[in-house]
């Protein structure tokens, strides 16, 4: 199939596709694995393992230097998304502990006075778990955080393909975090947000519906990777598992 041109740029990665209508021979002879909350996961006869869903995208800041700050109005995100005292999901604590007291950046560290915002998806090479550059940047890589019953059939760590089938924008993406079991299904990074225009706000931004995710499990290795990895990993995977075109017929009628 043809691949457009890949544009790296600070924050976002610019990819575009013609929208082709859905074919009416449907390649997919798809199953269902799961269904949670109204959003049902699906498989397809494919030359590369994977599964897809479509649902709407909240955006997630976990991992940004300036995603949480003691201040609220301060931070990328509201505090609350990040926890409460006694149950600390997304910050670092001095004990490594949920009910630990949240860590702030020193002044070498690169967002002095913010929280240290983690993601489930960490290198486990760096033994300081206060280190902010441990964790995948929300801002600057785009990711994919999979509701836990996801994780019966993914990993941390696996490439991912994400299309705006609202206007034709697409974008390689790493699992790179897990939600909360009572969340709505469908969430993604600040940078992932951008690259497929959409509102990239993690306090207003997101959209309801319309956005498709292909995870290609097994594919990763447990660690965070480059940007032009990521790239050219995920679009090397969508195309052995059949490309856009099959994507998009598998999906319609969902």
């Amino acid at each position: 199939m043809k691949f457009p041109k890949v544009m790296l740029v600070p924050g976002a990665l610019l990819l575009s596709y013609a929208a082709a209508a859905p074919s009416s021979h449907n390649p997919c002879n798809k199953n269902k694995l799961f269904q949670v909350q109204g959003v049902a996961a699906w498989s397809a006869s494919s030359r590369a393992p994977g599964f897809f869903y479509e649902s709407g995208l909240a955006v997630d800041a976990d991992g940004a230097y300036r995603a949480y700050h003691p201040v609220d109005q301060l931070g990328l995100d509201s505090l609350a998304h990040a926890g409460r005292p006694g149950n600390w999901w997304a910050l670092v604590t001095d004990n490594g502990e949920s009910d630990g007291r949240p860590l702030v950046q020193g002044i070498r560290d690169p967002a002095p006075g913010y929280y240290v915002s983690m993601t489930a998806l960490n290198d486990s090479r760096d033994p300081n778990l206060r280190n902010p550059h441990r964790y995948v940047d929300a801002l600057k890589f785009p990711y994919v955080v999979l509701h836990p019953k996801a994780l019966a059939y993914a990993r941390l760590g696996d490439f991912a393909t994400v299309v705006n089938l609202r206007n034709g924008r697409f974008s390689p993406a790493l699992v790179a975090d897990i939600s909360a079991p009572d969340l709505p299904v469908g969430e993604g990074s600040i940078a992932l947000a951008e690259a497929l225009d959409i509102d990239p706000s993690p306090r207003h931004g997101g959209t309801d519906g319309g956005v498709l995710y292909l995870i290609h499990s097994g594919s990763g290795n447990g660690r965070p990777r480059s940007l032009q990895e990521t790239v050219l990993r995920s679009r090397q995977l969508l195309e052995n598992w059949g490309g856009l075109k099959k994507l998009r017929a598998c999906s319609a009628g969902d």
